[in-house]
């Protein structure tokens, strides 16, 4: 595909792809993990469930309007320089307008989201099964920083007590942090598949990407 919507789709995905787990959570942190506790108005996890769950059949996404990646990637936490063991995400599925991408990286892709109500997520991710079916696996939202400051916040958005991962890339590295992206916040949520590591954690050893084909 040669749309602007395109070349912006499979950007926003090679970056949501790559997030990493990133440093330690502080001990506040992991224990808000442990025992999530809604802020007022935010859902609970059960809540979110159910808002999303409709999101099982991959068909109701795609009607909705999630895109799935069109460079048909499943990431696994080796892609990412990870143990094996560490696991894989899955496939994205995302909504480019939620997201706020409006125009083609210049350098880097930016845009205006701020959009962070996991009532109905910016991005959902599947697990690929033998069978070619997607198994619905967490979902995700994402944020841009200078947008969400500008908006006259001054910490990352928070999920349960939990802040955003921040993606920021690092000039003194030869990895891209921000994986093509101006510094951005996110989160995911792995309600529909068990994460040992817990359930606010990027990467998943209980997912795998052994049954995708490109």
């Amino acid at each position: 595909m040669r749309k602007l919507d395109a070349v912006l789709t499979c950007v926003l995905v090679l970056a949501l792809a790559a997030c990493s787990d990133g440093p330690a959570p502080e001990p506040a942190q992991a224990e808000a993990a442990q025992n999530p506790v809604p802020a007022p108005g935010e859902p609970t996890l059960d809540e979110i469930r159910a808002a999303t769950e409709r999101f099982m059949d991959v068909n109701v996404a795609l009607a909705e309007g999630y895109i799935p990646d069109p460079s048909n990637m499943c990431v696994t936490a080796e892609m990412e320089g990870y143990p094996p063991e560490a696991g894989a995400m899955g496939i994205h599925y995302f909504r480019p307008d939620l997201l706020g991408i409006t125009a083609p990286p210049n350098p880097r892709v930016t845009g205006s989201g701020t959009y962070t109500d996991f009532w109905n997520p910016a991005v959902l991710i599947y697990e690929p099964q033998a069978d070619g079916s997607m198994e619905l696996v967490a979902v995700e939202n994402l944020v841009f920083q200078e947008a969400w400051r500008a908006a006259g916040n001054d910490a990352p958005p928070t999920l349960h007590g939990i802040p955003f991962e921040s993606m920021v890339d690092d000039p003194a590295t030869a990895a891209d942090e921000a994986h093509g992206f101006d510094p951005h916040f996110d989160k995911h949520v792995w309600l529909y598949r068990e994460n040992p590591r817990g359930v606010f954690t990027p990467m998943n050893p209980m997912v795998t990407c052994e049954h995708h084909h490109m």
